[in-house]
């Protein structure tokens, strides 16, 4: 298993710098630039102050001596400084915000994984019951609606009607005057349209496929021989069909993980939220190369992570792959 982790760990260089380069040349192809966005509106600017700018941005040199000059800093963990006004360095920028992106993220995963299997097996081990009809209007509702508009339905619902639930950012104004209690009321509360809304299309899918991998299973021989057996209902269920139901769920838990990434750019500018994704979004419109590389590359290394996560978990419950 640790060879094989190891392998997996080596070969996941070449894949950055595989995505590392298709993401350089696309943002560099795409109209508009730092220099253009920074100067346009200012019609003081001159074609000489412009050309400088370039210069100082070190975007004169062709584009592939700039690649080899970013992916020499990446070597080192130094990507670069951001083209923002702050100055700041990127590592520092994406240091700040990624760790409330992760966080919202796992506690996205957790939620998916506790309620999304409960509904996959008992749907599938009461097929056409009632509750099987209903989770299933319920989880094709979910596939239709958009995650957008689902956000701003709950905002206005719960922080506007209501007035349960703040609706952006991550504390409240009067954060530290509060006691332990409160802040961590406060906290929780901030957190939980944003995990809601980034897990609530997962909910929907992994409980299909975790009904669809149920079904499969417990049609196999083995189960009708457990039962045959004597063995109890709960335990021919959750021990010996759920176990094997999950290995495609556990693969497909760890490929999802891009898209819950990808989903944070959506909910993290609705809500407010100080994240990555938030950064990647203003950085995009600012035309802040490093800044862009930098949260590309980040999630590039936690996706290959995530789904060398999922293959370790797929090791864990499959005996035979340990084996192997």
């Amino acid at each position: 298993m640790l060879r094989y982790i190891a392998r997996r760990l080596v070969l996941t260089v070449p894949l950055l710098i595989g995505i590392s380069l298709i993401s350089f040349l696309v943002i560099h192809a795409a109209p508009g630039g730092p220099v253009e966005m920074a100067t346009d509106l200012n019609p003081k600017v001159t074609a000489e102050a412009r050309e400088r700018l370039r210069a100082y941005y070190g975007l004169d040199q062709p584009i592939h001596v700039q690649y080899v000059r970013w992916l020499g800093r990446m070597a080192t963990l130094d990507f670069g400084q951001s083209f923002s006004r702050d100055g700041k360095q990127v590592s520092e920028k994406i240091g700040e915000r990624i760790p409330v992106t992760l966080a919202i993220n796992v506690l996205s995963m957790l939620l998916i994984f506790l309620v999304a299997i409960p509904i996959g097996v008992y749907s599938a081990v009461r097929k056409d019951s009632w509750f099987d009809r209903i989770s299933t209007v319920v989880v094709f509702t979910g596939f239709a609606v958009p995650t957008f508009w689902l956000a701003l339905l709950l905002m206005i619902l719960f922080g506007v009607k209501l007035g349960w639930l703040p609706i952006s950012g991550l504390v409240s104004l009067e954060y530290d005057s509060l006691g332990l209690a409160g802040k961590i009321w406060d906290r929780t509360s901030h957190l939980l349209l944003p995990v809601f809304v980034s897990a609530f299309g997962g909910l929907a899918g992994f409980s299909r496929y975790m009904r669809s991998n149920m079904l499969e299973v417990i049609r196999q021989d083995y189960i009708a021989t457990a039962r045959a057996k004597g063995l109890p209902e709960r335990k021919v269920v959750f021990r010996h069909a759920m176990r094997n139901a999950l290995l495609p769920f556990i693969t497909i838990l760890g490929l999802s993980v891009p898209g819950l990434l990808g989903g944070s750019v959506i909910f993290e500018s609705i809500f407010a939220i100080p994240g990555l994704g938030q950064l990647f979004y203003q950085s995009v419109m600012s035309r802040d190369y490093p800044l862009i590389m930098g949260a590309l590359v980040i999630g590039a290394f936690l996706t290959l992570i995530g789904n060398l996560l999922a293959d370790v978990g797929y090791a864990l419950a499959d005996p035979r792959i340990r084996t192997e």
